[in-house]
């Protein structure tokens, strides 16, 4: 039986799958062990093997080819990893290492591309626009992601990484004017007025209190905290300046929403009527602004379809 790949590494855990066919349904096994990253990257790299070997025991079946989500993304000129927040992969040849010691063909995309292409090829978005062209995929919790999803002309879905690596890296474009310092080295970046902590850090700048996201929400909905109301008016603003964009630039299908901010209602409604205001489409948005329907196997589905 032809089997699918995934790997799912992530700062604490890695997650790997093995598919029987491209459905969410079709899971043969799923295992998680620590990432355990704080001894570095030679570790990580053997941990992942670790785990491959260990499905392969376990089900029986032998990996021919694998798909990995990161949390950076691979320098196509070099093919070496950057962008990771995992700072001991930066500049070493985790694709290439990894493919030297499995002696299988290994793919690599950052954990946004992966969340995308596993909604658009298994989640909602079949469900909703099984006939789309274009699908961006937008994490929006601790930090900022974003991916592209194309279907090419042979009708099979495929990952936009780009020249240089960073194709759907939304979270790091400037949106609001001298803001919040970024990690990037930029200010104001998406990712710095979208995210949870930094939607934390505006209501506690206004109003001295530091308080949970999901508190401040309740706060809003109970009309008992002015400055919730102005974090959560602020957030929903720039929430439809920011998607706005997207729009305007590559007029997806469909926008899915991914993170633990994404889970809040006002986003699929009122962030969509701002979002109104700003695309050129004479006020018009017909792009679809869904919820995920994966979960959490989002990340380790979509790199499994990296390797389908």
């Amino acid at each position: 039986m032809q089997t699918i790949w995934g790997i799912d590494l992530g700062g604490t855990k890695i997650e790997g799958v093995v598919l029987s066919s491209p459905s969410p349904d079709a899971v043969i096994i799923r295992k998680r062990i620590d990432t355990e990253s704080h001894k570095g990257y030679q570790h990580i790299a053997n941990q992942i093997v670790r785990l491959i070997r260990e499905l392969e025991a376990e089900t029986g079946y032998r990996a021919e080819s694998v798909g990995i989500g990161t949390p950076g993304t691979v320098e196509p000129a070099t093919d070496l990893m950057k962008n990771c927040n995992t700072t001991c992969l930066n500049g070493m040849p985790l694709r290439a290492d990894l493919m030297k010691t499995l002696n299988i063909p290994v793919a690599i995309a950052n954990d946004a591309n992966c969340f995308a292409l596993a909604e658009a090829t298994m989640g909602i978005v079949p469900d909703v626009v099984p006939d789309f062209n274009c699908v961006f995929g937008v994490i929006m919790g601790t930090g900022v992601g974003g991916g592209v999803v194309f279907r090419g002309k042979d009708g099979q879905p495929f990952v936009l990484n780009g020249r240089q690596g960073i194709g759907g890296e939304w979270g790091h474009n400037e949106l609001e004017f001298n803001g919040y310092d970024c990690y990037c080295g930029k200010k104001g970046c998406v990712e710095q007025v979208l995210s949870g902590p930094a939607l934390q850090r505006y209501y506690a700048q206004i109003s001295g209190k530091e308080l949970k996201m999901k508190e401040i929400v309740a706060r809003y909905y109970a009309d008992s905290d002015p400055y919730a109301s102005q974090t959560i008016d602020r957030m929903l603003e720039y929430f439809g300046k920011a998607v706005s964009v997207l729009m305007n630039i590559l007029d997806p299908d469909a926008i899915v929403l991914g993170g633990g901010v994404g889970n809040i209602d006002l986003l699929y409604t009122e962030g969509v009527e701002r979002a109104k205001k700003y695309i050129f489409n004479s006020g018009n948005v017909e792009t679809k602004i869904l919820r995920p329907k994966l979960g959490d196997s989002a990340g380790v589905f979509g790199a499994a379809m990296l390797a389908e």
